[in-house]
């Protein structure tokens, strides 16, 4: 419930700021957009509309243990699901989620034999919450927070039925699958913003991926919690060989084309740097980071490897855990803050490597001319982006509104409602006059030798966890 409550409260401080500001929400607000964390399950009863069990979050591995039994009874492994929902079974999807809870929860199993259980990813929840509820609430999720589940089929945008009979999971648990950008609802009483449409969701990697303009061949990071990079492959679903996922990008319509992407998720980026504020106290807010970085001009030869809970894309290691490599006598605060950051950024050219690779020689980046657009809170941190500059060997460029995770929504729930046309999102060239560009000054020998390095660190960090427990 804390989530719906900060809906609220986040609703009120909209509406506040937009009235301070002059602008008439009863008549001026034509539609909404939903924009939230992926693969966080909550699964809810229909006659009560409270949860019944907290929200598992997305990087929660306590599902490690139905990972591993389903890797060794399924043909292909980790695999098996990954022609049809382009994902490996892995703990990061909200199907092994939903799994745990019918075989741990009790009230959730009695839930579903009884038909009084919904599943639904955040936004399933919130929309539902929104649109009424206990009183008439609608069911749905959108296909990008669906492709993330583990279980719709990436080619027919909707629930997989084999899939669905593997895993045993009941079909009538399950949201209805909507576009992007379509009417999905009008948002009910006991809200300030009653009647107006909800005409816009996406998981908030796509959406940040559309309020960055990327239209196919184009991609993103967004640097928060953990770090994400998509690329838009198009109309094509691009089969990764090199440990990244297939996905939806978006689709912007009920009857407009999907569009699809190369991902690869990074479990721990910005929370690295929360574990050094909460864990350790080596600083007191995230924002002295750079700082407590800049005092010295390099990591005195420190690796970090941030595998708190594994390692994902490309690697997807559930039994690595983290590494601090490369410690003298000498290793102050400032090392480890500097290595923490640069962990960030050869996660983020891991990454990269695997989608140019994917890409194939003839589509491959031209180093010099290729430039990666970033985005989320961490990049605000000057230094960090030129670490990441230097560690690509390319460009990266900052909007100058780096909550482009907010925009996408915006677009696509004005897309829905007629307030512009889709072209006009994918036409940027007036915002990006104001974008920051960070270029690369670190020569080629010696990012070899730290990419060399960090890989050493990297494989250090394997086999450490006892995944007997």
């Amino acid at each position: 419930m804390e989530i719906l409550e900060s809906v609220r409260i986040c609703v009120a401080k909209a509406i506040d700021k937009a009235t301070a500001e002059g602008l008439n929400i009863d008549n001026g607000l034509r539609g909404i957009g939903i924009t939230n964390q992926r693969e966080t399950t909550v699964v809810w009863s229909k006659s009560t509309g409270l949860p019944l069990y907290n929200a598992i979050v997305w990087m929660d591995n306590r599902t490690s243990s139905i990972c591993r039994e389903l890797e060794k009874k399924l043909s292909g492994g980790r695999t098996h699901f990954v022609e049809t929902c382009g994902l490996p079974i892995s703990t990061y999807f909200s199907a092994l989620k939903l799994l745990w809870l019918l075989e741990n929860v009790e009230k959730v199993a009695q839930a579903v034999k009884k038909g009084d259980a919904l599943f639904g990813t955040i936004d399933s929840w919130l929309i539902w919450n929104l649109t009424g509820g206990v009183n008439g609430g609608v069911h749905v999720t959108d296909v990008s927070n669906a492709s993330r589940t583990m279980l719709m089929n990436l080619k027919t945008l909707d629930w997989d039925k084999p899939t669905l009979e593997t895993l045993k999971v009941p079909s009538g648990i399950l949201p209805k699958i909507v576009s992007n950008a379509e009417i999905v609802g009008l948002v009910g009483k006991g809200w300030p913003i009653t009647g107006v449409p909800i005409s816009g969701c996406l998981g908030d990697q796509h959406s940040a991926m559309l309020g960055q303009s990327c239209k196919e061949g184009l991609g993103k990071c967004t640097y928060g919690t953990g770090a994400f990079i998509l690329l838009n492959t198009g109309k094509q679903v691009v089969k990764s060989n090199h440990g990244l996922l297939t996905t939806l990008a978006f689709k912007l319509g009920k009857n407009a084309p999907a569009n699809y992407a190369l991902e690869g998720s990074i479990a721990i980026a910005g929370a690295a740097v929360q574990w050094l504020r909460d864990s350790l106290g080596i600083i007191s807010s995230a924002s002295q980071i750079e700082e407590l970085a800049n005092k010295v001009d390099s990591t005195g030869g420190v690796y970090f490897v941030p595998a708190f809970n594994g390692l994902f894309a490309p690697w997807w290691r559930d039994d690595a855990r983290g590494v601090c490599i490369g410690i003298t006598r000498f290793t102050n605060k400032s090392h480890i803050a500097r290595a923490v950051l640069e962990s960030m950024c050869f996660q983020v050219k891991d990454v990269l490597d695997s989608m140019n690779n994917d890409a194939g020689e003839k589509e491959k980046k031209d180093s010099g001319k290729f430039v990666l657009r970033v985005d989320g809170g961490a990049t605000v941190n000057n230094t960090l982006m030129q670490m990441q500059a230097d560690i690509l060997g390319t460009p990266v460029v900052r909007p100058a509104d780096i909550e482009t995770t907010a925009l996408g929504a915006a677009f696509a729930a004005g897309l829905a409602v007629g307030i512009w046309k889709e072209d006009e999102l994918f036409s940027n060239e007036e915002r990006m006059k104001k974008d920051t560009k960070f270029t690369p000054v670190l020569s080629e020998e010696l990012r070899k030798k730290k990419v060399a390095s960090w890989i050493k660190a990297v494989q250090k960090s394997f086999d450490l966890a006892d995944l007997s427990l």
